[in-house]
């Protein structure tokens, strides 16, 4: 008996998410709230210094997360292919954001914060989209090019050339984080999608020598370093050798985390926050963790983040197109490096290098690109499906047997 077709009324198309987008967005639920609760107590006596009422942070960060989410709606209902055509346009005007934070003429939407000018006004922050615009544009040429990557004047050259302007830009804000970022983006996808390793090491040969050379002349750099290596003794004494600001803040960093033990000291009891360690909403809010909730929050973190990656490049080997694929690893290297770095900061592994922490971190621009990529990546762990009678209006009803 053959089955009566379905009747075309009342048909829709619709995406459906795997088990890893379900499994990534429930992941992302967690960290965004636990996020929210870590930023409330890590600002609440800063804002209050600065005569603001006590959950002025927490109001704008989650003002960022709603925007955030919003966008990470919009983004896990729309084609992720979509991306390979808005590369180009996304690159262009991310090159102009960063144009604007560095040109002498334009310092009254690019004021100076902290020794640097990073944000337009409205603390937006151009260099945080333009990682999104790395993964795209990178993962875009690319496909165009195919086995073209593995010669370099063809196919080497033009990622060094976009990407190298972009770092630049970064460099004179000064990020050399952010610039490193980049580079470091771009090379990774260059790597997966077959470049060739000689290419890497000749580049590298010459590269690593003038940007040591480079990085050594920021006054900046050379403490963020020398406080790094010398953390053990300034601890030992602290009478003996001056701190600075930064080898403070990695100190004081330090005395959070080792003061929480196992289980932390308990939500909102920590005292570094208290002003002893500077940034601790931002910058080092992986120290408010491990103060509060101990080594079991902050090993909780590095599971969580652990688990995004797993599911990320789970999603990526299953995509549905080459171009996906890239930018799936892309989008998740990008949220996990950060994570990662951030903790070994804040754990003393590694110098201070102003990365945040994503989810958790103060930081609208950060928080709203996390959450945006997020929703690029449960779309490329979705199929589409038609849905037919009631079930095109029930978003909850099951797949036609």
């Amino acid at each position: 008996m053959t089955t009566p077709a379905q009747p075309m009324s009342g048909v829709r198309e619709r995406w459906r998410m795997g088990n890893e987008g379900r499994a990534l967005l429930l992941l992302t639920a967690c960290l965004l709230s636990f996020g929210l609760a870590v930023l409330y107590s890590a600002s609440a006596l800063a804002v209050f210094k600065d005569g603001a009422y006590e959950s002025a942070f927490f109001t704008r960060q989650l003002l960022g997360a709603l925007v955030g989410g919003v966008l990470f709606a919009v983004c896990a209902k729309m084609d992720a292919e979509i991306w390979h055509k808005l590369a180009w346009p996304l690159m262009i005007v991310s090159i102009a954001l960063m144009l604007l934070t560095v040109l002498p003429f334009t310092q009254s939407i690019a004021p100076l914060r902290g020794g640097s000018r990073r944000f337009l006004r409205g603390s937006v922050q151009p260099s945080e989209f333009a990682k999104l615009a790395v993964v795209m544009w990178t993962s875009m040429l690319l496909i165009k090019k195919g086995e073209t990557v593995r010669r370099m004047g063809k196919g080497i050259v033009p990622f060094l050339t976009v990407i190298g302007t972009l770092s630049l830009l970064a460099a004179l804000q000064p990020d050399w984080s952010v610039a490193a970022t980049f580079c470091l983006l771009m090379a990774l996808l260059l790597f997966v999608a077959g470049a060739r390793v000689s290419h890497f090491l000749f580049l590298g040969a010459l590269a690593v020598p003038l940007l040591l050379q480079q990085a050594m002349q920021r006054p900046y750099i050379r403490e963020r370093l020398r406080s790094f290596w010398a953390s053990e003794s300034s601890q030992q004494s602290p009478a003996d050798t001056p701190l600075s600001a930064v080898s403070d803040q990695q100190r004081q960093a330090l005395i959070a985390v080792g003061s929480g033990r196992l289980f932390g000291v308990g939500f909102g009891e920590g005292n570094q926050q208290r002003g002893w360690t500077p940034l601790a909403y931002n910058d080092f809010i992986a120290s408010v963790v491990g103060e509060e909730f101990g080594f079991v929050g902050i090993a909780a973190l590095v599971l969580a983040f652990a688990g995004y990656g797993w599911l990320g490049f789970r999603i990526a080997r299953n995509a549905r197109t080459p171009f996906q694929q890239l930018l799936a690893v892309g989008l998740t290297f990008t949220t996990v490096f950060t994570a990662f770095v951030h903790i070994g900061v804040s754990i003393g592994l590694l110098p201070n290098t102003g990365l945040t922490l994503p989810f958790v971190s103060g930081g609208r621009s950060n928080l709203v690109l996390t959450l945006l990529m997020t929703g690029i990546l449960v779309n490329i762990g979705s199929e589409k499906e038609r849905v037919y009678g009631s079930r095109a209006t029930d978003p909850l009803a099951s797949l036609p047997t």
